[in-house]
């Protein structure tokens, strides 16, 4: 089993198709063909159901792919070892959206300028999809909140799941969000409206709205439904609407200044952390950390890699 025959096989999978994978892989679609095939032979099962649209991957070619993204990942991760020399090289990012419209902006402009040999790569998603995916050698590191309370130093990162490590970078306040014409709320208890506007779960601020709602009772409880949402602009625009309440950090409604009427109660604070898997360490992914370290302590970041 080849490294570049994980490579087609990955592509295939993700693209569901030997021509749109051999487009990407810049092969010749003969080639991608030939490649799955002995692929198959070699391990002795079929990877793919293969109809007139589709390439679809087997039982067998779903268990493959976990091994494929890790092998693929190892060995990025072991050509960047070797280097000495600048950051260069993939780096796979995930992070909740809320960070990836205020804390990474300045952040990642800075890194590609100063590394631009560095293939950047940016996936947005929950907290708990991104620990997964980090996890599951499909990316390198994430910026994710953590559902603990208590000091970032008393935070046990391997609580959303084993293997993980990390770096604290900082503490958002959440807040709900109503509409500009719902009765002042100090408690759970005056919250009217029985619908949340949130992201999918395994987001941690949905965990900590819905939380804070469940105070207010058995009542509560019952009729509270969540509205699973694909981003902050649909969940301001629901509230605003007048349909539901929402989570979100305060910082992000400094970006939306549009929602400036918009009724806000504290909920919590949430600390936010760039996670990795325990051990994992590439001059990229070293780099990146620093950079956003520093621009966060508005210094001018470093040469040394």
């Amino acid at each position: 089993m080849e490294l570049a025959e994980l490579e087609i096989f990955r592509a295939v999978a993700r693209e569901q198709s030997i021509t749109r994978a051999a487009k990407r892989l810049d092969r010749v679609q003969s080639n991608v063909t030939t490649r799955v095939k002995q692929l198959e032979e070699s391990l002795g099962v079929s990877l793919f159901q293969r109809d007139s649209k589709k390439m679809l991957l087997t039982p067998e070619g779903l268990r493959l792919l976990d091994y494929a993204d890790r092998l693929l990942a190892l060995a990025d991760e072991a050509r960047q070892s070797m280097r000495s020399d600048a950051p260069s090289g993939p780096l796979r990012l995930g992070s909740m959206e809320s960070s990836a419209a205020t804390l990474l902006p300045r952040p990642l402009g800075s890194f590609h300028a100063r590394w631009p040999d560095v293939e950047l790569k940016l996936t947005t998603g929950t907290s708990q999809a991104l620990v997964d995916a980090v996890l599951g050698h499909r990316l390198d590191c994430a910026v994710v909140a953590h559902p603990g309370k208590g000091a970032p130093d008393d935070i046990d990162l391997k609580d959303m799941g084993d293997g993980l490590d990390g770096t604290y970078l900082q503490t958002e306040e959440l807040v709900l969000v109503l509409p500009a014409t719902h009765p002042p709320v100090r408690r759970p208890q005056d919250v009217t409206l029985h619908q949340l506007a949130a992201f999918a779960r395994g987001c941690t601020y949905r965990q900590c709205a819905e939380d804070w709602l469940e105070q207010a009772g058995d009542d509560m409880r019952r009729r509270l439904s969540v509205i699973d949402l694909p981003s902050y602009h649909a969940i301001l625009a629901y509230v605003a609407a007048g349909s539901a309440v929402g989570i979100v950090p305060r910082s992000l409604l400094a970006v939306h200044r549009e929602m400036a009427h918009l009724q806000t109660v504290p909920v919590r604070t949430v600390h936010t952390f760039l996670v990795k898997r325990a051990g994992f360490a590439t001059s990229a992914c070293t780099a990146f950390l620093r950079e956003l370290r520093e621009t966060q302590q508005g210094q001018s970041p470093s040469s040394s890699t």
